[in-house]
């Protein structure tokens, strides 16, 4: 069975809407700690916690200037779902393909008549 600790990770941190919300944010652009707060009602603490859960997911990454941390999208963050969901989609294709397949050679295939027995 294929390892999808990584995978597993992203889709644990992304099931919570706070989270995904920041990661929408995120999306728009770098954005503090306390702006990514700002929308919600929650404590700062709190929030801070979604970051780590997002950071640890390898979804954002953070860095801290002065007194300010500033989050922003990972950009392969999202590789591992990506790719998880294009095998997922290659695999059904290449069914449909062969289920097209069969489907044509049946339609094509001439007809024999029964013949009757007396």
């Amino acid at each position: 069975m294929l390892k999808h600790s990584n995978l597993d990770d992203i889709l644990r941190a992304l099931v919570e809407p706070t989270r995904r919300a920041i990661v929408e944010r995120l999306s728009e652009g770098p954005a503090s700690v306390s702006e990514l707060a700002r929308p919600f009602d929650m404590s700062l603490a709190a929030v801070v916690q979604h970051l780590q859960v997002l950071e640890e997911s390898g979804l954002i990454r953070s860095e801290k200037t002065g007194r300010v941390r500033t989050c922003r999208i990972e950009p392969d963050g999202l590789k591992a779902i990506s790719d998880w969901v294009a095998d997922r989609r290659n695999l059904m294709e290449r069914r449909f393909d062969r289920l097209g397949d069969i489907l044509s050679e049946t339609q094509r295939a001439p007809e024999h008549p029964k013949e009757s027995k007396r």
